[in-house]
Parts: structure tokens; C-alpha cells; sequence
């Protein structure tokens, strides 16, 4: 299954972006599905995600402010990002998997005061 990440792009500070993540065939069975980020030089963190049984868990750091949503039909899976802060700048990705051991490529947030 490949995963196509979308929707990254420049904001300022108090904004929103929603980050889209398609995947290439049903995913509906797999058992998460999930956004991280990465800054450069840093480890990578996870900020959300979905396990099989639809349960959800966010990041303290975004909590309150991101949500995470799936449409199974059409194997997308969404992060809504309300209220950004400049610490919220890194590359998204999303993955799948028992052990999120699939990844997207992607995309890019920027966030600027």
C-alpha cells in the first residue's frame, strides 16, 4: 500500500491546515493508521492516531488543537490542524500498520509568526 501525503504548506501562527493522506488500496484492515512529524535533527514524534478498534491518541502537545479522522471508503486519512504555533513546523507523514512500518513521503508545515 502506498500512502500519498497533501496539504502542507505555509501558515501563520493561530491558522489551520488540513493534511490529507491517500493511500493506494483499502486500509480499512490495517491495524493503525497515524500522523507523525520530524524537524530536522530531531527523533521522530507521533501526533495522532487511529487504532483498530477506531480508538484515538494525541499528542499532549496537540491536543486540543489537532484531530485526526479517517473515510475508509475512500482510504484517505485526515489530520486537521486548528490554532498552529511556529513548534508545530516539520515534515508530516503519515503511516500504516501494525508497526506503522508503512510511510508516506511526506509533506511539509510551515508555520511563521
Amino acid at each position: 500500500v502506498q500512502l500519498v501525503e497533501s496539504g502542507g504548506g505555509s501558515v501563520e501562527a493561530g491558522g489551520s491546515l488540513k493534511l490529507t493522506c491517500m493511500a493506494s488500496a483499502r486500509i480499512y484492515t490495517r491495524c493503525r493508521l497515524g500522523w507523525f512529524r520530524q524537524v530536522p535533527g530531531k527523533e521522530r514524534e507521533m501526533v495522532s492516531y487511529i487504532a483498530r478498534d477506531d480508538s484515538i491518541t494525541t499528542a499532549d502537545a496537540v491536543k486540543g488543537r489537532f484531530a485526526i479522522s479517517q473515510d475508509l471508503p475512500k482510504n484517505t486519512l485526515y489530520l486537521q490542524m486548528n490554532n498552529v504555533q511556529i513548534g508545530d513546523t516539520a515534515v508530516y507523514y503519515c503511516a500504516e500498520g501494525a508497526d506503522f512500518g508503512n510511510w508516506g513521503q511526506g509533506t511539509q508545515v510551515t508555520v511563521s509568526s
